[in-house]
């Protein structure tokens, strides 16, 4: 990595110039005596660069604030580990907009503000009668700022959350209200992962499932050699299936099982699988951390928005103060990727509180990190130590280079602008859906500059 691309990566640490949030779509004009502390993500790597935030209450403040700002991005839960949110000038917070706006139970389909968690949503479809096909390893997160960057939960018929999207509605840059629909638009699959270059999404109408139980299972210590000649078997074995792997043995440290529980059916989960145990107690997917934050588990059925998750909404989700990676690859290349970072064990165990390996279903979303293929994730979450992560991502990206890996857009990567057109045969499309609805780069930040640009 050179050092050009090291202090543009590292810059996560530093904060942008400060403006009082009073000033309305002003942030040429600072206010001296007054210094508004600035926000933090959610891991608090970084600050966002202004203080400039505006806190809409509905449709139509954000259509004025879009009007009057010359340039702005939208906050969601703040989940991202990079600056795909940010901006220099204006930030709206989608923090009030985050309500179901209704039901349609004869067509299964749930509408609601795109600032809604899943975990505020989940317990309400669950009460009447329905489900989302899967959630993410955290309900803390926002729907939009979820379908925006391809978010994901894992299992091998299982597409990332992005796919549940029916109907978007968001304003465009010259403050029009925009609808796209499945069923009629063909600008849709294009908009759903829209990376925030088209604009506030302010509605999000999502398909449902009927509600289901799940029931879910920790193995232990799994031997490497067993995803040799069974890994789709292996990831296939329940509904949603995670493997945790420290780098410091030849073993899987967990694998979860999350399995689908169908009425009047017996759920059996062997002592054995593949050569781990079942656990007889509770586990946290880094292990020496206290797990009871954690979804429950040791087979005890409960609704799926309570177990396919890996953390519970009223706890801090995950390690807390971390950094995250995650790359996807072809699924029938799992296996190799898993070896390939094998062979940087020694180099980044001491630095990394645990890795995750899920699968995720193809789509047909232009910018999903699953585009028209099945694929494998491989997620790390790093200890905030940005200097060694940053050079250590470089190198974990050559050693997948062979299977043209995609990178999580909310997440720590340093591939090239180049390297990431050539694998979204869609991006040209993309970038005209974005010229349509925002011809003057309202919307653009150094992000997009960066990854969808190449400036």
């Amino acid at each position: 990595m050179n050092k050009r691309t090291f202090l543009k990566n590292s810059s996560l640490l530093i904060g942008g110039v400060v403006f009082h949030p009073m000033i309305s779509c002003s942030p040429k004009k600072p206010v001296e005596t007054v210094t508004p502390e600035l926000l933090k993500n959610w891991a608090e790597n970084f600050e966002f660069s202004t203080a400039n935030v505006h806190y809409p209450t509905t449709v139509q403040e954000v259509q004025d604030l879009v009007k009057k700002c010359d340039h702005l991005r939208v906050l969601g839960s703040r989940h991202s580990f990079n600056r795909i949110a940010d901006s220099t000038e204006n930030l709206i917070s989608f923090q009030n907009l985050n309500k179901i706006i209704s039901l349609d139970k004869e067509k299964s389909q749930v509408t609601v503000e795109g600032g809604i968690k899943y975990g505020e949503l989940s317990g309400y479809l669950h009460e009447n009668g329905f489900a989302l096909h899967n959630l993410a390893s955290l309900p803390h997160i926002s729907v939009a700022g979820t379908i925006a960057s391809a978010t994901h939960g894992s299992g091998l018929e299982n597409g990332n959350l992005s796919t549940s999207v029916a109907a978007i509605e968001f304003v465009n840059a010259m403050g029009e209200l925009v609808t796209l629909s499945k069923e009629t638009d063909p600008d849709f699959y294009g908009a759903v992962v829209g990376l925030g270059g088209l604009g506030p999404v302010t509605k999000v109408t999502l398909d449902l499932l009927p509600t289901f139980d799940v029931a879910q299972v920790v193995y232990l210590d799994m031997p490497m050699e067993s995803l040799k000649d069974n890994f789709k078997e292996i990831m296939g074995a329940g509904y949603s299936v995670s493997l945790f792997i420290d780098w410091k043995s030849n073993n899987i440290a967990e694998v979860w099982v999350k399995s689908k529980v169908v009425p009047g059916e017996e759920l059996i989960f062997p002592e054995d699988f593949y050569g781990a145990k079942k656990s007889a107690v509770k586990m946290h997917p880094v292990p020496e951390l206290d797990p009871e934050s954690c979804s429950e588990q040791l087979g005890v059925p409960g609704p799926w928005f309570d177990r396919l998750p890996h953390f519970k909404m009223e706890f801090q989700p995950s390690a807390g103060k971390e950094l995250q990676s995650e790359f996807f690859v072809p699924l029938e290349n799992g296996y190799e990727a898993i070896m390939a970072i094998a062979e940087m064990s020694e180099q980044i165990n001491s630095h990394l509180f645990i890795s995750e390996i899920r699968s995720i279903k193809a789509d047909e979303l232009w910018m999903s990190t699953c585009y028209q293929r099945d694929s494998i994730a491989v997620h790390t979450t790093w200890k905030q130590e940005i200097p060694e992560v940053m050079a250590f991502l470089p190198q974990m990206e050559e050693k997948l280079n062979r299977f043209n890996p995609r990178p999580h857009w909310a997440k720590l990567f340093t591939i090239s602008h180049a390297s990431l057109a050539s694998r979204y045969p869609k991006i040209e499309e993309f970038k005209a859906l974005l010229a349509k609805h925002d011809p003057n780069g309202k919307f653009r930040n150094e992000f997009l500059d960066q990854h969808i640009y190449g400036v």
